[in-house]
Parts: C-alpha cells; sequence; structure tokens
C-alpha cells in the first residue's frame, strides 16, 4: 500500500514517515498542494494524508482538487487545534477523517488502517456490482453460434430505449434470462424487475397481482394491495406466456401501455407509472390476432422489438459450452469436483433434439452431477428417455435382446415416454397426462408401476418474482 504525506513541515513529514514505513507501508513525500497534484497525475497511490495549512494551494483547494480527479481515494486531514473548524469543511468536501496536532502515532495508524479498510470494502461493493451486472447482462447467456451472436446484438441495441420489446422462443429457450439482460443493461437497471407467469395465473389473480386492489374490492381482499406495476414503477415488468391473458386483461393492459396509467380493482383513481413492459410468447401471436384471441392493438404495441430466441436444435455448437457451463454450476452447489463426459454420452447429448431445450439439457446435467460418484458421466447417468429415444415420427422398432421379454420391451417404451413427457412439462404430471394423452389418474398408476418418482409442481407457485 503506497502512501502520499503532504505536509510543509518537514520534521512532520519525517515522522510520519518513520512511523507509516515501519507498518509496512511504502510512502512518498510532497511539501505543497502542487507538487501533490503534479505527483498524482503520473502515480497511483493508495491513500492521502494532507495538511490543512498549506503554503500555495490550500489544504481545501488540494482536497477539492484530489476528489475530483478521484473520487475512491481516501484523504485524512492534519490540523492544528486552532484550524478545527477547517477540518470540519475538509469533512464535508470528502476528507475520510481528521487528526489533530499534536497526534499519537496509534492514532494515525488506527485512523490509516480505518480508511484503507474503507476504501477495499468500496472497491469490493463496486466489483460486485459489476460482476452482478455482467451477470445479468450477458454471462448466463451461454452460446457462441451465429444465432446467439444475433441475440445479443439485438440485447445490445434495445437495452439502453424505453421501447417495450417482445421476445419469442419455444419453451425453455431462456426468454426469462434475456429479459433479465435487458433489464440489466439499460438506465432502468436500479429499480425493480418484476417477473409475472402470466399464462399460469387465473384472470381474477393476474389482474389483482398487476393492477392491485382496494379492500373489499371481491371476496378475500381484506386489506388494500399495491399492484405489481406500481412495484415496478421506474423499472421493468416481465410478461410471461403473454399469449394466455385473456381479452378484458388484455384491453387494461393496452391502457396502461398508452396512458401509463391503471386503476386498482374497487377503485376509480388512477395511478400513474413509468414502466417498461417486456413481454414473452411461446405461440405464435399473429395465429392468435386471427382468431380472435389476441388483440391486435396491442400486439402491435407490444411488438416495437422483437428478438427472436432459436431452439437449442439449431444451435447444436452451443451444446458443449452449455453443458460445460451447467457441469461448473452444479459441481460447484453440490462440493463435487467437476467432471468429464465421455464421448458415448457427449453423443447422446448431441444427437437428441431437446424438444425442452435449455432448461431440458440443465435438467439432465444437474441430474447427471447429482448421481455421478466418479470423474466421469457416462451414458448410464443420462436419463432413459436419452439412452433409449422413442421417435414420434415412426413407430419404434424394437430389437429382442438375449433375456429381453415382450412385457420388459413395452415397460421400457412406456417409461422412456412418460419420462419424457415429464421432462416437456417440467415435473408437472398433469401436464404430462396431457402430452401422452392419458388421465392424470392413468398416468399416475403407471408410474407406481414402473417406479417412476416426481416432484409435482402446483401450477401457481413461483408466478411472479422481484428482483
Amino acid at each position: 500500500m503506497r502512501i502520499l504525506i503532504v505536509d510543509d513541515e518537514e520534521v512532520l513529514r519525517d515522522v510520519l514517515e518513520v512511523v507509516l514505513r515501519r507498518e509496512g507501508f511504502d510512502v512518498v513525500l510532497a511539501a505543497s498542494g502542487e507538487e501533490a497534484l503534479n505527483f498524482l497525475e503520473g502515480d497511483d497511490v493508495d491513500l492521502v494524508i494532507l495538511d490543512i495549512m498549506l503554503p500555495g494551494i490550500s489544504g481545501i483547494d488540494t482536497l477539492r482538487a484530489i476528489r475530483i480527479a478521484n473520487p475512491q481515494l481516501p484523504v485524512i486531514i492534519i490540523t492544528a487545534f486552532s484550524s478545527i473548524d477547517g477540518a470540519i469543511e475538509a469533512m464535508k468536501h470528502g476528507a475520510f477523517h481528521y487528526i489533530p496536532k499534536p497526534f499519537k502515532n496509534e492514532e494515525v495508524v488506527l485512523t490509516v488502517n480505518k480508511a484503507l479498510e474503507q476504501r477495499r470494502l468500496s472497491s469490493e461493493n463496486e466489483r460486485l456490482k459489476a460482476e452482478l451486472s455482467e451477470k445479468y447482462a450477458y454471462s448466463n447467456i451461454i452460446g457462441k453460434s451465429e444465432p446467439m451472436r444475433k441475440v445479443y446484438e439485438l440485447i445490445r441495441l434495445a437495452a439502453p430505449s424505453r421501447s417495450n420489446i417482445l421476445i419469442a422462443g419455444e419453451s425453455g429457450t431462456g426468454k426469462e434470462l434475456v429479459a433479465k439482460a435487458i433489464h440489466h443493461a439499460s438506465p432502468r437497471a436500479r429499480n425493480a424487475f418484476v417477473t409475472v407467469n402470466s399464462g399460469s395465473l387465473p384472470p381474477e389473480l393476474l389482474e389483482s397481482s398487476l393492477f392491485g386492489h382496494m379492500k373489499g374490492a371481491f371476496t378475500g381482499a381484506i386489506a388494500t394491495k399495491r399492484g405489481l406495476f406500481e412495484v415496478a414503477d421506474g423499472g421493468s415488468i416481465f410478461l410471461d406466456e403473454i399469449g394466455n391473458i385473456n381479452l378484458e386483461t388484455q384491453a387494461k393492459l393496452l391502457r396502461v401501455i398508452q396512458e401509463k396509467e391503471f386503476m386498482r380493482l374497487g377503485s376509480v383513481e388512477t395511478i400513474k407509472v413509468d414502466v417498461r413492459i417486456i413481454a414473452a410468447t411461446n405461440v405464435d401471436l399473429t395465429k392468435l390476432m386471427r382468431d380472435g384471441n389476441f388483440r391486435e392493438d396491442l400486439f402491435y404495441r407490444l411488438n416495437v422489438i422483437t428478438i427472436p430466441l432459436p431452439p437449442l436444435r439449431r444451435k447444436r455448437e452451443d451444446i458443449p459450452l452449455l453443458i460445460t457451463n451447467f457441469l461448473d454450476k452444479y459441481s460447484e452447489e453440490n462440493k463435487r469436483k467437476v467432471p468429464q463426459v465421455t464421448p458415448d454420452a457427449m453423443r447422446i447429448l448431441m444427437d437428441h433434439s431437446w424438444p425442452g431445450n435449455v432448461r431440458e439439457l440443465e435438467n439432465a446435467i444437474e441430474r447427471a452431477v447429482v448421481l455421478c460418484t466418479g470423474d466421469k458421466i457416462g451414458p448410464e447417468l443420462l436419463p432413459d428417455y436419452l439412452r433409449y429415444p422413442v421417435s414420434t415420427d415412426q413407430p419404434a422398432m424394437v430389437v429382442p435382446a438375449e433375456g429381453l421379454s415382450l412385457k420388459d420391451a413395452v415397460s421400457r417404451y412406456e417409461r422412456a415416454m412418460i419420462l419424457q413427457s415429464l421432462e416437456l412439462a417440467n415435473g408437472v404430471q398433469k401436464k404430462a397426462a396431457e402430452l401422452l394423452q392419458l388421465k392424470p389418474s392413468t398416468l399416475n398408476e403407471m408410474m407406481k408401476r414402473l417406479g417412476i418418482h416426481t416432484k409435482s409442481t402446483s401450477p401457481v407457485e413461483d408466478e411472479v418474482s422481484v428482483e
């Protein structure tokens, strides 16, 4: 650590130099404010000890110049009792602290260490903020393929604007990650980012969540509640699955976009907000418009800038990068050494069509890391439906193996189909049953028979989040 001592008294400079060098600091000296400022133009220091009474440029003016050039550089003022008022003035201009003359050596050392610790904490805080900004800006969106480069460029161009944005892509392609990247790379980054899974909330609950309600507005409204648009004021709101919002709520959403105001349920007073809307859809909104299920005026308000996200099957060159990222992530979470994926397992992962996209791949790698007891992930650690793929385009060809009965082959086929459906449904049995065109009770019985266990996810869990 290097400390600059600025004092016109040679004896005082020498005393401070001896004290601080004994503590292990590198010390440089200046006899005037001009000399100190000239030195700081070409060299870095970690702290300045500045006498307030200097010939030429005063200590206060020297302090002002230092704060302008380097606001993070801590400055400690040395002052005589007769100039305490000047020291207080220096504190107002950003000095860390002042030490009155005559001083004790240990007092100087203690104050210097406190100032350097504060600077360290301030630098660490700025570093963490920068990392957080980088994390949500781009680093969580993995890929170097040409389609992903186009996504990065659209994020870069769109983020600074005030325009509403529509993100289009299949389930599991990372639409929320892109929405967060846009928000955290925008001037709104210091304000709230609110996520609403609008497709899974009943219309009444969705409206109450978005716009808030007054006490007594409906059965169960026992208190007045702020809406998420109020929470997001000055920030961004991410409306996922926008195509599933009913027409009545669409009309109210259009009013917020056009007038920048809304009314709580049960209220006649309008509330003004400044919110950027980032919407996402996994369905074709133009088709919904043709069918009369989505307002044309709302579509064009949302569709100012569209960011299309490619499915994983169209950017296969990104699969190894994603696998490496997920291996690191889940190895760290589970306190494991990062395993390697064997060539056979990698071939299976590269050949799969990934209908669940990046989310499906992440689930598969997380499972493999948790189950891995060695330093390699082989095919045996991958889900059954990946090892025994079932084609939906043509009848499956089953090649009898020695010791494999027809009943075993059918069970294996059923198991693979069910596991794949559960993966696509993100573990929700009701959705998986719909994909398989089975009753939920029938699927449940088959899962028990085949020894398949999964956590069922409530359809209204985790629908709203605020950062």
